[in-house]
């Protein structure tokens, strides 16, 4: 009981501490094509592409007509220093382009001669290395085929800005109602994360966002939701999105990192910031930073600049709440003796962090490339000494949360 006391008490002096900075390290970023591996070439009667990435990245391949194209997104590819054309030494693709078209994705267009359907599409990831080779061939239809199948398919994760759910406001937690707390287990699906000795990112984290939310509900006093509930895709903007559906007073986003270097260790807790506190934080958020998503206020019809200042009005509240929030973790993994990173608390510009008004934290609970971190986080009793700790840390916040909430402008 008294390190609980002592926590909440920690938590309400944060509201007029600030939260450390953080130090230089260099983190894996964003995918790269290696154009010197990568080629578009014809083969037979159609044409062959293979395209060599420095790590995998979820992607999708439609055609559209009228011109005739190929398209290929990602989420997302770095094309600096990327000369198309000299990729393209087919006689049937007339143009390659590449750029983004949206905040957080990428695309490479081929301007087809003839009607060419993909098939035999596949992107192959090397455990050891983790580089990508993403292969695929364009065969020979009939015009007619061609028209019928062109048109982006309507793949879950991928909705265009204004598909997506609709943002609900909930009003500010005073600790009369079950906290709601909305569990976000990195990845998923065709995007697997970190990948070391076998074990997934992506699985890793679904498994533990479970038992939290189990241990969560046992504790009353709360109500657990999570983003996903098995290995599916869903995309960055539309996590923020379920985040407002469920009308949430706590996101917190769960990961466990890779470096190649292999140095860092521990966890760490991630609040938000226009521009990321440390080289560290500015290459790991490209990994995470895929969209910006502009959640919980009607934007509709509004320029960039007024959806900035109206986002950052609204964080004038909820951002010291998130950074007590990120206090509070830290706290908690401390009194149970967890690791932690030697600077525990950063900032960075991800995008599962940029809900307006839901207090939001991204829990990186060690790194995979980590031994002693791989050791613990397969470790389902050291899993469960994680999962107390935060639940100890919401249940400080909360009650530390509750009793500010008049000493604000709502």
């Amino acid at each position: 009981m008294s390190s609980m006391i002592r926590m909440i008490l920690a938590v309400m002096l944060a509201m007029w501490s600030g939260i450390a900075g953080a130090q230089e390290r260099d983190f894996s970023g964003l995918a790269r094509l290696d154009p010197g591996a990568s080629a578009i070439e014809d083969s037979g009667n159609g044409v062959r592409i293979a395209l060599s990435l420095s790590q995998g990245v979820p992607y999708r391949v439609f055609t559209l007509a009228d011109p005739a194209r190929l398209v290929l997104d990602f989420r997302e590819v770095d094309w600096q220093g990327v000369e198309a054309a000299a990729l393209d030494r087919s006689g049937k693709v007339s143009a390659v382009r590449v750029g983004g078209f949206r905040p957080g994705w990428s695309r490479m267009v081929l301007d087809l001669s003839e009607p060419l359907s993909p098939v035999g599409v596949g992107l192959a990831v090397d455990a050891e290395t983790g580089r990508a080779q993403l292969d695929m061939d364009l065969l020979p239809v009939s015009e007619e085929d061609f028209a019928a199948a062109a048109g982006a398919p309507a793949l879950p994760g991928w909705e265009a800005p204004g598909q997506g759910l609709k943002a609900e406001r909930r009003p500010r937690q005073r600790g009369e109602a079950p906290l709601v707390v909305v569990l976000d287990p990195g990845h998923g699906g065709i995007d697997p994360g970190a990948e070391v000795a076998g074990i997934a990112e992506k699985d890793m984290m679904l498994t533990f966002a479970r038992e939290l939310k189990e241990v969560l509900l046992r504790a009353d006093g709360f109500e657990v939701a999570l983003t996903r509930e098995d290995d599916s895709f869903v995309s960055l903007e539309r996590r923020v999105a379920l985040a407002h559906r469920m009308r949430a007073d706590v996101f917190i986003s769960l990961h466990a990192d890779a470096l190649s270097e292999g140095r860092a260790h521990g966890a760490t807790v991630y609040t938000l910031s226009d521009s990321a506190s440390d080289k560290a934080s500015a290459a790991l958020a490209e990994r995470h930073n895929r969209a910006d998503m502009l959640a919980g206020v009607d934007l509709s019809g509004k320029d960039d600049v007024v959806a900035d200042v109206l986002m950052d009005l609204a964080r004038l509240e909820t951002q010291p709440r998130a950074e007590r929030l990120a206090g509070a973790i830290r706290l908690g993994l401390k009194d149970y003796g967890l690791p932690l990173h030697s600077r525990p608390l950063r900032h960075a510009g991800f995008s599962v962090l940029k809900s307006s008004d839901i207090p939001s934290v991204l829990l990186e609970l060690g790194f995979l490339s980590s031994p002693r971190d791989l050791k613990n986080l397969s470790d389902p009793a050291w899993r469960a000494k994680m999962a107390a700790a935060l639940r100890d840390a919401l249940a400080a916040w909360q009650i530390a949360d509750a009793a500010t909430a008049d000493l604000v402008r709502q």
